[in-house]
């Protein structure tokens, strides 16, 4: 049997995080709709950041290169793609120039379902129709460079860039013992040096994403970033740990029935974090290499609006967070406890939807590559 660890650094994260793979109920691809609903909301955004290459010169290009970072699999990925190359195409038509080839850079980390999403790129990458496009996979973590220097003219990436290169340090003792003990993320109980570790490392990991990007995107080059993000100034707020405080409430029940050690709650904490918008602007003025175009945010409720069945509207919930924690949770408590955690997943989130709604907020940034 596979001797499992706390996720503690790069390496582990690399190996433990990626999107529920396949076409199956428990898939990402299946349980997508609230970020489907981001992208549609944001789609105007990246249509006129796509636009505003022309005015910069790049439609003079050849070709056009584009990268997805975090990509995932599924149909978010195959709308970023379409908006991209049907902006293009519109732009060049009404500008009356050639219209260059595309190609994009699939980005995520190395156990992404790009299988899955290679099958699905037939038709996005058919050359008889449009601009001529080409798509290659990218695995990696884009903490760090992926690319060649000055190679890259746009880069995009929704809801990734708040996954954490590792687990922050600094969340154990000098003598080893876990300092967040009964939870996965900050919380209430937490004390301030938990929620200061998460912030440190959040602005290390996006510094670091910024100098990556910096150095492999042209002069004047755009980037488009989604991110999940909080409206409180405090980081234990319902809406920035709902997901986490019922997923350790579900694990927590799961330890009081013996199933779960305790040390193995006590030892778990996830490498994510939801700035704020001032968080995310401070850290790309100080970093320096990019101006900032558009800064906004904006808030969508947790589930189905006009679902009225409140258990179907929480199971579904329940489905789209497991599309994205099943991985972390399987690798660090083993796959043995997955359906019936999230059996009890399930009630807990109908349960306390029920008694009130959950909003969650999400910030777009908008970037130039600073000349020079």
């Amino acid at each position: 049997m596979k001797t499992r660890y706390a996720l503690n650094n790069t390496m582990d994260v690399k190996e433990a995080l990626y999107m529920n793979r396949g076409e199956g109920e428990s898939s990402y691809a299946q349980n997508s709709k609230f970020t489907q609903r981001v992208v549609s909301i944001t789609k105007p955004i990246l249509e006129n950041s796509v636009q505003s290459l022309f005015s910069k010169g790049f439609h003079l290009c050849k070709l056009l290169n584009v990268a997805d970072l975090g990509c995932s699999a599924g149909p978010n990925t195959f709308s970023v793609i379409q908006t991209v190359k049907e902006t293009v195409e519109k732009k060049c038509k009404e500008s009356n120039c050639q219209t260059p080839e595309i190609q994009f850079y699939l980005n995520d980390l190395p156990g992404n379902d790009f299988n899955s999403l290679f099958k699905g790129l037939s038709g996005f990458c058919d050359q008889t129709q449009g601009a001529s496009c080409f798509a290659v996979g990218v695995p990696g973590s884009f903490h760090g460079r992926l690319f060649p220097l000055n190679t890259l003219h746009f880069v995009h990436s929704s809801y990734s860039a708040h996954w954490l290169s590792q687990v922050p340090k600094g969340l154990t003792s000098n003598e080893g013992m876990p300092l967040n003990r009964g939870k996965m993320y900050i919380s209430t109980t937490s004390p301030p040096v938990v929620r200061e570790a998460y912030l440190t490392q959040f602005q290390q990991d996006f510094s670091s994403f910024l100098k990556s990007r910096s150095e492999e995107m042209v002069p004047d080059g755009c980037m488009v970033l989604i991110l999940q993000g909080r409206q409180s100034a405090d980081p234990s707020s319902r809406e920035s740990c709902w997901k986490w405080e019922l997923l350790a409430d579900a694990i927590a029940e799961m330890v009081s029935q013996g199933l779960v050690d305790e040390e193995k709650l006590d030892s778990f904490n996830v490498p994510y974090y939801s700035p704020l918008l001032e968080e995310v602007q401070d850290i790309v003025e100080k970093e320096g290499s990019f101006a900032i175009e558009r800064l906004e945010k904006f808030a969508l409720e947790v589930g189905e609006k006009q679902e009225k069945d409140a258990w179907s509207k929480g199971e579904k919930v329940a489905k789209a967070i497991r599309s994205f924690t099943e991985s972390l949770i399987s690798y660090h408590f083993g796959e043995e406890i997955v359906e019936n955690l999230f059996h009890k997943f399930t009630h807990i989130v109908v349960e306390d939807l029920a008694k009130e709604s959950m909003h969650t907020t999400s910030i777009v940034v908008v970037l130039s590559r600073i000349v020079g």
